[in-house]
């Protein structure tokens, strides 16, 4: 009757728990700190107090499969996470501790797979056959859901959009290549070139504020969103042709995305002569990556 999901932060790891007939609110809710400093085997208990603790507010046991949300990538034949930066994690077989620690299954997704599971399945694109979800904040990330299931791909690499190079970007990227998406227009990238046009530093939603005061420095970043944003979604959209794109992080809360200009800037770079694929803020908030890990059960049968 439940779904169970557990969304492993940074700073925070949360559990939900979502009726399966009502699955858009949670029935319960937690939250405790990763405490990443202490390391691996620390995170893995941290995960398995979160359980135990739902299990003792809900009076309910875990059933047989848990979906946990991951930064980083697990690999889908080895079961190694890849990618993380929560470093300690990288290398470790996640999924596989989990399991034997809890004693059930456990499902592993990156937090960008989860968001578009989520606002696919629940949220702003709820029904819609072809969601491209993207998360774009300090990194950029992201995720395709294909009638209600998630594209993990061969080599869990599904949706995962933000390493995909842009033409003339020379920026090096953590991940060892130039010129990434994220490079470019992830929050911080931006903020270093508002810093570069004025000399000024500035947050993201500052400089959005200057943009409509008439600053150039930030209209000019915000300008560069729109062009690199409309150059690197445009491939997406040639080759999934979905019907909704939802766009999370803190740079998605930008109105840019959602103008009429942004969209007349994509459609110069796609192949099609309209553009009909829906820009939309996601719905679900901070639910978003705890709601999408309990989805990735939704397929197993209520015992």
């Amino acid at each position: 009757m439940y779904l169970w999901g557990v969304d492993l932060g940074g700073t925070k790891i949360e559990g939900v728990l979502l009726d399966r007939r009502c699955p858009d609110k949670a029935v319960y809710r937690l939250r405790v700190p990763t405490e990443s400093a202490k390391g691996y085997e620390h995170i893995v208990s941290q995960i398995a107090s979160v359980v135990s603790q739902l299990e003792d507010v809900s009076g309910i046991r875990c059933p047989s499969c848990i979906g946990v949300g991951t930064p980083g990538t697990t690999e889908p034949v080895s079961g190694v996470l890849k990618n993380s930066n929560t470093r300690c994690l990288n290398g470790r077989r996640l999924r596989e501790d989990l399991s034997a620690c809890l004693g059930v299954e456990a499902r592993l997704a990156n937090d960008a797979n989860c968001f578009a599971l989520a606002e696919a399945t629940l949220g702003a694109a709820k029904g819609l056959p072809v969601v491209v979800g993207l998360i774009l904040g300090t990194g950029v990330g992201g995720g395709i859901v294909i009638q209600g299931h998630l594209i993990e791909g061969l080599h869990g690499l599904g949706g995962e959009w933000g390493h995909n190079p842009l033409c003339g970007e020379t920026t090096l990227c953590f991940c060892g290549r130039k010129g990434c998406i994220e490079t470019v227009i992830a929050g911080p990238s931006l903020e270093r070139f508002y810093l570069e046009q004025t000399g000024k530093r500035a947050l993201l939603p500052e400089i959005a504020s200057r943009a409509k005061q008439g600053e150039l420095g930030a209209q000019a970043t915000l300008q560069r969103l729109q062009e690199k944003f409309s150059e690197a979604i445009a491939p997406m959209i040639n080759v999934l042709d979905p019907h909704a794109i939802v766009i999370g992080g803190g740079v998605g809360n930008l109105d840019v995305f959602y103008t009429d200009e942004m969209r007349a800037a994509v459609l110069r770079h796609v192949f099609n002569g309209e553009l009909r694929t829906q820009f939309l803020k996601p719905t679900l908030g901070d639910s978003a990556g705890v709601f999408g890990a309990a989805m990735l059960c939704a397929a197993v049968p209520t015992e």
